[in-house]
């Protein structure tokens, strides 16, 4: 076994320095893509069993043990049904829409510090770049509205583009709150700004932006309370009501990709990122693990708002779409305005995350 990693080893040298850096980064590419398309298959049977216990039932417990195959029997079920295309529909712009929904979705990743020594590209601009991937999946819904030539479809797009604009300039508005926290648009400075324990979180400073923020990501993926885009009653399951087979999962996989990652930008903005709870605890020891920044107390904060997004499910019911918007344009946006104006103040009196700033 030492033989041949030596071996391979020997071979590694031989590859110019050029190559090896485009494998490193096509393998991390690749580790991360996977990684999410399989969280995304099991956040689904995760939805199903946390709504079955809130409401009584059981979930999925035929399909494996425990019925942990119920994603992968979806999977197959979808991916052998046939995709039908309308016969007055724009065939070309029918099938790229759901292409357009998923990779802003996946492209996101790019920048998302997992670790403090591991992400993709470490760019300057990595929020700015996050901010301007989550507005591109607009596209995807509407022209998967428009090219379907059905009512039913356009009206529901119609729907949810109106909505995702509206929260997306609140979303955008807190985002300024966090970076004038920070100081930095890189995501990595943002997390490694909040280092010091849970007291130096940008949660306490930050509330009312934090509540903006993810109540924001909730209505941008068109989940409950603010899926009026599906709303089966009035629009017959929105702008997807054409589609079948694979084009429809990527719609839905797009949709559970986009809770994983609000869910991962509200830990990295609010909660420190890989940051422990514990860092700063003297009683647990120097060298305890649990005082030590890792991959795992992220993926712990993502856990935890990929559960409150389906206890929001399971517990609200569907706002009319007037209240959607009221709550977008005439209470969101105010509060993030006034919040950046309050941030302002707390900068001037050196007070929060400034208390260390030099006059």
């Amino acid at each position: 076994m030492t033989g041949m990693i030596e071996y391979l080893n020997s071979i590694w040298a031989t590859v110019p320095a050029d190559y090896q850096y485009l494998v490193i980064v096509t393998s991390q590419i690749l580790a991360v893509a996977m990684t999410v398309i399989l969280t995304v298959a099991f956040t689904t049977y995760f939805e199903r069993k946390v709504i079955g216990y809130m409401q009584g039932r059981l979930g999925p417990n035929r399909v494996g043990p425990f019925g942990l195959g119920q994603p992968f029997a979806d999977v197959l079920k979808l991916l052998i049904k046939e995709v039908i295309v309308p016969a007055k529909s724009n065939r070309f712009l029918f099938i790229i829409a759901p292409l357009l929904a998923i990779t802003p979705a996946l492209a996101a990743w790019a920048v998302i510090p997992l670790s403090d020594n591991f992400v993709i590209a470490d760019i300057d601009a990595g929020l700015l770049y996050v901010l301007a991937l989550t507005s591109v999946g607009v596209y995807g819904v509407i022209i998967a509205g428009w090219a379907t030539n059905s009512k039913y479809a356009l009206l529901g797009a119609m729907r949810s583009g109106a909505q995702i604009v509206a929260y997306e300039i609140a979303m955008g508005f807190a985002l300024v709150g966090v970076l004038m926290a920070a100081g930095s648009l890189n995501l990595g400075d943002i997390t490694r700004a909040q280092a010091g324990g849970f007291s130096h979180w940008f949660l306490f400073p930050l509330l009312p932006l934090f509540l903006v923020f993810f109540v924001s990501g909730v209505a941008e993926t068109n989940r409950a309370p603010f899926d009026v885009t599906e709303g089966e009653s009035e629009i017959v399951a929105g702008f997807h009501v054409e589609y079948s087979g694979v084009a429809f999962a990527i719609f839905f996989l797009a949709e559970y990709a986009n809770i994983i990652l609000i869910s991962t930008l509200t830990s990295i903005f609010f909660f420190g990122g890989w940051a422990s709870f514990f860092e700063g605890w003297t009683f647990l020891g120097e060298g305890h693990f649990l005082r030590q920044p890792s991959f795992f107390w992220l993926a712990a904060k993502i856990s935890f708002f990929v559960f409150v997004f389906f206890w929001l499910r399971a517990t609200f019911p569907r706002y009319r779409y007037d209240q959607i918007m009221r709550l977008g344009w005439k209470v969101f946006i105010p509060i993030t305005i006034a919040w950046i104006a309050v941030e302002g103040v707390m900068s001037w009196l050196h007070w929060g995350p400034w208390s260390g700033s030099a006059g």
